[in-house]
């Protein structure tokens, strides 16, 4: 029985990493932990995997398999100049990972700007998707979400030989106390983590966040929410911040999705996760309550996604911090 407990903590405390090829210069940084039923957690700009550290030990130690996609751009994912960074493209991008990773009927996690991308998931992969939980992200239209604007305080082209890790650290760190109540935990060493993706690429970094903003969506995604059939619910914290989801965009997810509710958490910003994780852990049991796990068949492009994401993948094990 001690061994077998041994064993359990030792998985819970795993991560497996892994670099996804999906395109010319298109690799997507994957962090896995656990085993069983999948979560799926899509992060906001900044913060990657690191960012969920304290959801997914504990739901790895729950018995399910959590998967951390950083989208293209995002954290420790490549960030290519030429590339299609619209929401849609991100979500598929997103799909044909979890596609490489053996992985469907997700229950799903996303992070303000990730938010975005999994709405637009839940309904172009709905094999995918057993439910959605957004933590304070709205339905964006376009990519240049308040989490974005904030992001690109420190780029652009004729600033580059100004920028360095150092300002990255500092504009980010500055973002995180706004949106936050309880600032405490916006430590010097959290705030390395959450900007190391940007921090070692800083050039392709301002790069990729002015395409970003560029980009164009090839469709409306308030004519198409409605198709998301898997239940969505929305958490967000009652204190005040500047990146919080907007009124309007609350009344279009209780318009248009028909399995839609909202809690929040009082006194709580926007990083959640950081904040108040057992809130968030509490919201996901209640979903997977209102999503039961269903044996969902693949979607018709899964093996062709994973047999040519895996031949240019990179495995790597490490020690959860």
């Amino acid at each position: 029985m001690f061994l077998s407990l041994l064993a359990l903590f030792a998985v819970a405390d795993t991560n497996v990493v892994r670099d996804v090829q999906l395109g010319n210069g298109e690799i997507l940084r994957t962090t896995s932990m656990g085993s069983g039923q999948p979560i799926l957690l899509i992060p906001g700009i900044f913060g990657g995997a690191f960012s969920f550290r304290r959801l997914t030990a504990p739901l790895a130690a729950q018995g399910y398999r959590c998967i951390v996609i950083e989208p293209l751009g995002f954290g420790s994912s490549s960030h290519p100049g030429t590339a299609d960074y619209s929401f849609a493209a991100q979500a598929d991008r997103i799909g044909h990972a979890l596609d490489s990773l053996g992985a469907s009927d997700a229950l799903v996690i996303a992070q303000s700007t990730g938010a975005a991308i999994a709405y637009r998931l839940s309904y172009r992969r709905p094999d995918l998707v057993r439910g959605l939980l957004s933590i304070d992200g709205g339905p964006s239209e376009a990519a240049s979400t308040p989490g974005l604007r904030h992001a690109l305080r420190f780029g652009g082209f004729l600033t580059k030989l100004f920028v360095g890790p150092g300002t990255i650290r500092k504009k980010v760190k500055h973002d995180l106390i706004e949106n936050s109540a309880d600032t405490t935990w916006v430590t010097d060493s959290v705030v390395t983590e959450y900007t190391i993706g940007q921090a070692t690429d800083v050039d392709g970094a301002i790069d990729g966040l002015r395409n970003m903003a560029k980009s164009k969506e090839p469709e409306s995604l308030r004519e198409r929410i409605h198709e998301a059939r898997s239940p969505v619910r929305l958490l967000r914290g009652t204190f005040p911040h500047p990146s919080s989801i907007k009124p309007e965009e609350i009344a279009l997810l209780r318009d248009q999705i028909p399995n839609f509710a909202m809690d929040s958490v009082l006194g709580a910003g926007q990083y959640l996760g950081e904040e108040h994780p057992e809130a968030v852990i509490s919201a996901l049991q209640a979903l997977a309550i209102a999503a039961p796990w269903r044996a969902t068949p693949a979607h018709p492009d899964s093996a062709h996604a994973m047999s040519s994401s895996r031949d240019s993948s990179v495995l790597k094990v490490s020690p959860n911090d």
